[in-house]
C-alpha cells in the first residue's frame, strides 16, 4: 500500500485528511499530514518529513501531496523526492486525495496518474441552468 504524506501550509493537510476520512467512511492507514507554519525552519520540517516518510513506507513507496507549487511546503517536499520511491504532486485537493486513497493499492506510477486525473476532473465549471 502506498503511504501518503500531505505537506501543506498550516492545517490544510489535516483538514483535507479529515474530509477524505468523512468521504471514504473509514479511518485511513498510512496517511499523515505535516503543516508548515510561518515560524517553522525549513530544515527542521525537512527532518520531520523525512522521518514521517520512513514511518509511512511499507515498501511500496510514498506519495507526497503539497498545496502550492513553489511555496515552502512544496519546496521541502521536492527535496524529499526519490524517483520511484518517494514522489510528489503539487496542487493537492480533496478530489485528488480521495482518488489517491481509492487507488493506493496500485503501483506508485498508477497512483500518480490517478491523482493527477482526480485533481483535473475535480475541477468543474458549474453554470446556471437558466
Amino acid at each position: 500500500m502506498i503511504g501518503i504524506l500531505v505537506i501543506t501550509h498550516e492545517n490544510l493537510g489535516q483538514h483535507l485528511i479529515s474530509c477524505a476520512t468523512h468521504v471514504m467512511g473509514e479511518k485511513l492507514p498510512q496517511l499523515n499530514h505535516l503543516g508548515v507554519f510561518i515560524q517553522d525552519q525549513p530544515d527542521a520540517i525537512f527532518s520531520r518529513a523525512s522521518a514521517m516518510i520512513d514511518e509511512l513506507d511499507s515498501g511500496d513507496g510514498v506519495l507526497l501531496l503539497s498545496d502550492i507549487f513553489g511555496a515552502t511546503p512544496c519546496n521541502i517536499a521536492t527535496r524529499l523526492v526519490r524517483s520511484g520511491k518517494v514522489e510528489c504532486i503539487a496542487g493537492a485537493s480533496l478530489p485528488m486525495l480521495v482518488r489517491v486513497l481509492s487507488y493506493r493499492h496500485e503501483p506508485l506510477p498508477m497512483v500518480i496518474e490517478k491523482a493527477l486525473s482526480g485533481g483535473q476532473q475535480g475541477m468543474v465549471h458549474i453554470q446556471s441552468a437558466s
